[in-house]
């Protein structure tokens, strides 16, 4: 988990499907420098005023009228002098609302790394959270009582049910499903955000033997949490960024691409050389082994830029192919602002180049079918053979849309569990920055259809589905299972 989170923070949601930009923010107060309500009121304004203006569909799942309500509302509690901090914290609470994952205001990272730098004590367990559920993953409390796989039935004698709702006002996702997992590996951040600085936590656990326990937790500096972690993972942790291609027991060809980025180090994030070659040569290999079944495992992947899983696609597609069927994207002063700060290092016939083409030709309040060129199978070799992918719900964004094309094109079949990201979805994030405070507004200036035209609200759901356990093993059982279905499926009609 703790792998998996550092790469979230980087890729999920802010990547979109064509990447995110970050316009030039204004001079930002320190995070303790005060922000008189004036000021306050004044970036609220810009904020409410700019998605308006920006946002694909600001009124997707909730009404003008309902926002506005929450607009007035929030804006009267803008009396009184804020930090940088606390205003990010109420600003994202309103923009939440709205329940689309790419309209967001990132949380206040840095007044969460000062206090705990400072030695501010968090919360102490890493959680796995499912329907409302929550459940030890990760324990660094000390105490050798509780286990991975208890569940917290109640903090400060509120039901974790209660708190897990609490905390989701915090996220910005399009369904609880999304907000659970995002909210996540942010457990404890997000528990700070509601309730600041605790030194102790009441929490109630249900043990897996099925006892109770009523335990006084102290919240634990980051010093006194290293010295407590587990000293070896008792259940599985999933590398995103590891690569793997094997031939496994059966003749199945497995292979995991890791995220779809450079994620060497000091590398252009969007150079596909290395990723490319390393695809080549695991196909290859495949060929030469004479595999006739391929599963491709996406569990746990953040995504990334389309322009590196294309080239894994075009080694099994047997027709031309792209990620959606539809790219709407709304023009708007702050999207043509962002693009444009990207033009000086755009290629000639970059994406940047293109939007701003596309802008130039349109009205501001335009939405314009932005065109996505289709993606064509490799000539020469090609794997034949059926085709498996497994995802889970931590497969976002990029990852999601190769599961989709692969669905809907029909180039092979989907295992594991639904998808938490969406396959249709308002994306391509952009940001704007308030004046006063420098805080980024995220806004997704696209709707991206999935490539079947399926509209829907909902991820990519599996056609063979595979649970998740709440804690898994590090014998992976979902990769046991999947290679199980491979091999039966693989002997049945294609």
């Amino acid at each position: 988990m703790n792998v998996l989170a550092r790469v979230v923070a980087s890729l999920l949601i802010g990547l979109a499907l064509l990447g995110c930009a970050n316009t030039p923010s204004p001079s930002s107060p320190a995070h303790d420098e005060l922000l008189t309500p004036t000021q306050l009121r004044e970036d609220f304004r810009a904020l409410y005023e700019g998605l308006q203006r920006a946002h694909i569909n600001l009124f997707a799942n909730r009404t003008s009228a309902e926002f506005d309500q929450s607009f007035a509302e929030t804006l009267a509690t803008l009396n009184r002098p804020m930090t940088k901090a606390e205003a990010q914290i109420r600003f994202q609470l309103f923009v939440a609302q709205g329940r689309v994952a790419h309209a967001r205001i990132d949380a206040p990272m840095d007044a969460f790394g000062a206090f705990r730098e400072s030695g501010g004590q968090i919360f102490p367990f890493g959680v796995r959270i499912s329907e409302g559920r929550v459940f030890v993953a990760e324990n660094f409390s000390g105490l050798a009582e509780i286990a991975p796989g208890d569940e917290i039935v109640a903090i400060n004698g509120q039901s974790a049910e209660s708190w897990v709702r609490r905390l989701r006002r915090h996220m910005s996702a399009d369904s609880e499903y999304l907000a659970d997992a995002i909210l996540e590996p942010q457990f404890t951040i997000a528990l700070w955000l509601e309730s600041g600085a605790v030194e102790t936590f009441q929490v109630r656990f249900l043990t897996r033997s099925g006892g109770r326990l009523d335990l006084a937790i102290p919240a634990r500096s980051r010093t006194e949490m290293r010295a407590t972690s587990p000293a070896a993972p008792a259940t599985l942790e999933i590398d995103p960024t590891a690569r793997e291609a094997r031939i496994v027991p059966g003749g199945v060809a497995y292979l995991r691409p890791g995220v779809f980025m450079n994620v060497a180090d000091g590398g252009d994030p969007f150079d596909p050389t290395a990723f490319c070659q390393f695809v080549d040569s695991a196909f290859e290999r495949f060929l030469a082994e004479d595999a006739t079944s391929l599963l491709i495992d996406l569990r746990d992947n953040p995504g990334g830029d389309n322009s590196f899983s294309d080239h894994m696609i075009a080694w099994f597609a047997d027709r031309p192919f792209r990620f959606s069927s539809d790219f709407r994207v709304r023009v708007s002063p702050e999207a043509i602002a962002a693009n444009a700060a990207r033009l000086e290092h755009s290629s000639p016939d970059g994406i940047s180049r293109q939007y701003a083409e596309a802008y130039a030709r349109a009205a501001t309040g335009d939405i314009i079918h932005f065109p996505t060129p289709m993606a064509r199978p490799r000539s020469g070799a090609r794997f034949t053979g059926r085709v498996f992918i497994l995802v889970n719900r931590r497969s976002f964004s990029n990852a999601v849309s190769v599961a989709a094309i692969v669905q809907d094109y029909r180039f092979g079949q989907i295992l594991g569990e639904p998808t938490a990201d969406l396959a249709t979805t308002y994306g391509a994030m952009e940001t704007f920055s308030l004046l006063n405070s420098g805080i980024a507004v995220g806004f997704p200036k696209a709707h991206i259809i999935r490539p079947s035209g399926d509209e829907r609200v909902q991820g990519v759901t599996p056609d063979f589905v595979i649970a998740t356990p709440i804690i898994e093993p590090t014998d992976d059982p979902v990769l046991q299972e999947a290679l199980r279905r491979v091999e039966d499926l693989s002997r049945g009609p294609r």
